[in-house]
């Protein structure tokens, strides 16, 4: 599970100048995912989403500081305690609160440790690259053993010396996410000059944070060729996490479980790159580029070359991997098992997805606050808040409908308009088709609203009433 990267950053979703032959290999074998979409554009909510089945909203998980507590439902806890020993390669900050990844695994942190995570940034701050959070070329020596060469040299020591079975395995890795930065031979893999340019920002400006955001960051200073060794460089790293794919199935393979384990490749949430004149992310963001997800799942009952061109999710991870270990959720989720689609593509799963993000104007006191790079993106929330106003958006067949909560709504037509450019809400046209998408957005929302815990409280507190002498 790389972090931040987009579908079509991966050869095997149509990008011809990408280099992932181990993911290309692995949707080879099994099912590739064409219309998976994350269900926020942010890390720690969209990662809690995946652990739970539960949209962002239904527990309030839309933060980078509320995490999953000891008493809520989580994959790695429920397959656990199931019978499975799970190993987590590493440890995430992002996902969970203190205490509950020991109390979900059986093992987690590393076998060998990580010396660096990211090199110090060669730009001084007023440099553009040093607000396009670029790096560049990574000397060898500081790319030894970062972060994600760690995790992975954990998930190949651990395989080697023998799991015990059953087994879930997790290895969440940091790359690609910004800096962007990577050491040979995969920082020179991509040819600039070949990479193409970023989408334009939208012909109405779009929502209030794209041009906030490119104001302050002050993009308009990168050239075409500064974007392209930006791209390059992102690719590069996603090629790297590629390779350690590759290693650890690989692993697999050396320990004999191959033929019995479920592959599975997913991020969290894409990446601007560069589009509409951004870089990163933006919790309220919903293009196309930030939530469609380079889902692939192989193994054993999974159909070979298998297409699904359908709409998933990313909630409906946990049930398929429930199903697949013969285990039961033991709280309300909202995800749907995939195995019909693995098994055929051609299933229909969902006739849309949704996405969400955002905050209320009320909550701007718990917003995060950051140093260097990321002061100004984390200022421009507290300066400005109806720039990361709430958001719920629904993606159909046709169209795409964003509904903000403080700014007008988005309309565009999938076909005519992949890139999300020319926003339709409004047009007399397009009233009754706003209005029905609106609707489903309130149906979703108001279907979804909290989740009832399975276990009763006692109505009567006797324990208390003991205490007290009544």
């Amino acid at each position: 599970m790389p972090d931040q990267l987009r579908a079509d950053a991966v050869g095997c979703f149509g990008n011809p100048l990408a280099h992932t032959p181990n993911v290309d290999a692995l949707a080879a074998r099994g099912t590739r995912f064409e219309r998976a979409y994350a269900q926020h554009s942010v890390c720690g909510p969209s990662r809690v989403s995946i652990m739970t089945g539960w949209y962002p909203h239904v527990r309030g998980h839309r933060t980078l500081t509320h995490l999953l507590k000891p008493w809520e439902p989580n994959l790695l806890r429920l397959l656990k305690a199931s019978g499975y020993h799970v190993a987590h390669a590493g440890l995430r900050g992002d996902t969970f609160a203190a205490g509950v990844t020991k109390d979900s695994t059986d093992r987690f942190g590393f076998a060998v440790r990580p010396t660096t995570l990211f090199m110090k940034s060669p730009y001084p701050p007023e440099h553009p690259f040093a607000r396009a959070y670029y790096h560049g070329k990574r000397p060898d020596a500081a790319a030894v053993l970062d972060f994600d060469e760690a995790c992975t040299r954990t998930a190949e020591a651990w395989l080697a010396e023998g799991l015990p079975e059953p087994w879930l395995l997790y290895v969440p890795l940091v790359f690609p996410h910004p800096p962007f930065e990577v050491e040979e031979p995969w920082y020179s893999l991509h040819p600039r000059a070949r990479l193409p340019a970023p989408v334009e920002p939208p012909r109405d400006g779009g929502p209030r944070y794209v041009g906030a955001l490119r104001a302050r960051h002050d993009t308009a200073r990168l050239s075409r060729e500064d974007w392209a060794e930006l791209k390059g460089t992102y690719y590069g790293m996603v090629s790297r996490v590629d390779a350690q794919l590759g290693r650890v199935l690989a692993a697999v393979a050396r320990a004999g479980a191959e033929s019995r384990t479920l592959s599975v490749f997913l991020t969290d949430h894409g990446e601007y790159l560069g589009d509409y004149g951004l870089v990163e992310k933006w919790p309220s963001g919903q293009h196309e580029c930030l939530l469609r997800d380079p889902l692939v799942i192989a193994g054993p009952g999974v159909r070979e070359g298998n297409v699904a061109r359908g709409f998933v999710e990313l909630v409906d991870l946990l049930p398929t991997l429930l199903e697949t270990a013969g285990a039961e959720a033991r709280h309300t989720h909202f995800g749907r098992s995939l195995w019909p689609v693995l098994r055929d593509g051609a299933v229909r799963h969902r006739d849309a997805a949704f996405s969400e993000g955002g905050f209320l104007l009320s909550e701007e006191p718990l917003l995060e606050r950051a140093g260097f790079p990321y002061d100004l993106k984390a200022g421009l929330q507290h300066e400005d808040p109806v720039s990361v106003g709430r958001v719920a958006t629904v993606r159909t067949d046709s169209h795409t409908y964003v509904h903000r909560l403080y700014e007008r709504p988005e309309l565009y037509d999938r076909f005519r308009d992949p890139a999300e450019r020319e926003n339709l809400a409004g047009r007399p046209e397009f009233a009754t088709l706003e209005t029905h998408l609106r609707e489903r957005v309130l149906e979703w929302l108001l279907s979804t609203a909290d989740a009832i815990p399975w276990e009763p409280d006692p109505r009567v507190d006797r324990e208390g009433a003991i205490r007290g002498g009544a």
